[in-house]
Order: structure tokens, then C-alpha cells, then sequence
């Protein structure tokens, strides 16, 4: 069989146009294709296989499921983001197809997965130095300041994880999944919408609970990202308990790389207790014991009276 698979990203960025040519694939059904031996992972939108291009470069292949709830427009819409998008830290599209009830994204392969599958993993974890751990922190700030800032177009992510963070040969960190990106024009901060989407434990308080969404809540994300460098956040209230309660006060990624690069800048300090504000009763103790934490260290909560 046959699919129209769009060209490389580069002609596609030049151009704003995705030029198409033909390549051939065996049916899904032969060995070497969607087989259960060759899949990488499985996302939000459907599974991800390890393919090769008829020249034998190797390929991910990620074939959205019918039931997955990313609709063509959505399909469309991570393909022209990724079309216009060049950075080393940021994913490589190098094809597409949606023909014949199939929507499939052909990305670069990177062979070491993803950071979920390190640091999510006792063993594996130990395979990956605080000097790598820092390099791919620097790397993961780095995509998203040229996403909030020198891209085309000011472009927030909406689902960054460690699931989204893939990593090449040398464990250079890219981003990827851009199916629920938000574009903004350069001129907008914030946005607000009713279909509350993305991976709880991740996401911004303000998102998760009234749909507010800006530069600031890859932000949090990201904030989320480096805590799980040394544990799981299993419990998502657990991170909460870290922001800031006014996205206004969480610093812009410029700021974040800036801090991760000086040797000398003097860190600000946050304007709020980085802990989780709870209500508290008037039957209740002022002072409440929690039984969890990002760190896993029992934390206190004290309201004011």
C-alpha cells in the first residue's frame, strides 16, 4: 500500500507549503510495521511505532487512534506548527499522512525515548549523572524559550511532561506532541478556553480550575519538570503546593534561562510561600499536617489567622 506522505520540514518551512510525494509501505500486518515488537510508546492520541524510510533512515511513526480524540483539525494544526519550528531542542517532522482514515506523523527517531523512561525508573535513573540531569533541564528551557519568545509566532505548549521529552543518542532533550499548542500572535499573554485539556499534575492551578492558559503555565509545567528530576509526582496536588498563586508572579523563560546559566545572578525570591494554600475551618487546627510532598518530606500548611 501507499501513503501521501508530505516532505521534509526544511522545504516545508521554506515554503509554508507542504510539498507531497508517494512513498511505499508495507501493509500493517507484515513484520517491521504497526507490530506490537516495534512500538515505542503509547500517547495521548494513539501509539508511536520505530519505522524506516525506504533509504533505511529510521523513523517514529505516530498513528493516531480513530478514538483518540484528536480530530483532523487537530492533526492539521501540530503538523503547521512543527512545519514552521526549527530548533535543536524541539522534535523534527519529516512527514505526514491523512488519507484513507489515516493520521500519521512521521518524526526523527531519537533511540534513547524519553525522560519519563529514566527518571520514572530506579535503575535507569542511575545511568543519568546531575550533569546530564542539568544539561537536559537547560536543553527543555531552552525549546520553550524560543517557543514563548523567538519562534515565528509566540506558541505555549499546553502539555509539557516528561512523556513529551524525547531524547537523541548524546540525551539532548527535544520536545514534542504539539497536537494541544496554543499560537498566540506576539502581541498576546493569556487565553482562556472551556475544554480543559493536557496531563493533570502538570498542568497550572489556573488552567486546571478556570481555563486560563499563557506563557506562564509551560512555566509551571516546566517548574513540575525539574522536581521530577529526583522523584515521581505521583499525587499532582503535591506540585500544586509549589506555584505561585498569581501566574503573574512565576518567572518568564528568558528569566528561568538567565538563572540557569549565571554563575552570579542572585536568585529573587519568591513573593509567596511555595507551598499549597488550604482552607482551613473553624473546627480545624490552624496548622495542618500533610502526608505527602514533591519531596517526600511531611509539610506543614499554616494559615494565618
Amino acid at each position: 500500500m501507499s501513503f501521501d506522505v508530505a516532505c521534509t520540514v526544511e522545504d516545508a518551512a521554506a515554503s509554508d507549503k507542504l510539498r507531497h510525494e508517494t512513498w511505499t509501505v508495507g501493509p500493517p500486518a507484515m513484520p517491521g510495521n504497526f507490530s506490537e515488537e516495534n512500538k515505542l510508546g503509547q500517547g495521548g492520541f494513539g501509539p508511536v511505532y520505530k519505522g524506516r524510510f525506504p533509504d533505511g533512515v529510521e523513523i517514529a511513526v505516530k498513528r493516531l487512534a480513530s478514538h483518540s480524540g484528536q480530530g483532523l483539525t487537530e492533526f492539521k494544526n501540530e503538523i503547521q506548527l512543527i512545519a514552521k519550528l526549527q530548533h535543536t531542542n524541539l522534535v523534527r517532522l519529516l512527514g505526514c499522512c491523512y488519507q484513507r482514515q489515516e493520521k500519521i506523523l512521521v518524526y526523527e527517531y531519537l533511540p534513547n525515548k524519553s525522560l519519563d523512561f529514566f527518571i520514572f525508573d530506579e535503575t535507569r535513573r542511575a545511568l543519568v549523572d546531575w550533569n546530564k540531569r542539568l544539561a537536559i533541564i537547560n536543553g527543555i528551557a531552552q525549546g520553550l524559550l524560543y517557543l514563548h519568545k523567538h519562534s515565528r509566532l509566540r506558541i505555549i505548549h499546553r502539555d509539557l511532561k516528561a512523556g513529551n521529552i524525547l531524547l537523541d543518542h548524546e540525551m539532548n532533550p527535544k520536545i514534542s506532541d504539539f497536537g494541544l499548542a496554543k499560537i498566540f500572535s506576539t502581541n498576546d499573554t493569556e487565553g482562556n478556553t472551556k475544554r480543559i485539556v493536557g496531563t493533570y499534575g502538570y498542568m497550572a492551578p489556573e488552567y486546571a480550575s478556570e481555563g486560563l492558559f499563557s506563557i506562564k503555565s509551560d512555566v509551571f509545567s516546566f517548574g513540575v519538570l525539574i522536581l521530577e528530576t529526583w522523584k515521581k509526582n505521583i499525587k499532582f496536588s503535591s506540585a500544586w503546593r509549589l506555584y505561585q498563586p498569581s501566574w503573574t508572579h512565576r518567572p518568564t523563560m528568558s528569566e528561568v534561562v538567565a538563572m540557569l546559566t549565571s554563575e552570579s545572578m542572585t536568585l529573587p525570591e519568591p513573593k509567596y510561600p511555595a507551598f499549597y494554600h488550604m482552607r482551613v475551618t473553624k473546627e480545624e487546627p490552624s496548622t495542618v499536617i500533610m502526608a505527602s510532598s514533591a519531596n517526600g518530606i511531611t509539610l506543614s500548611v499554616v494559615d494565618g489567622r
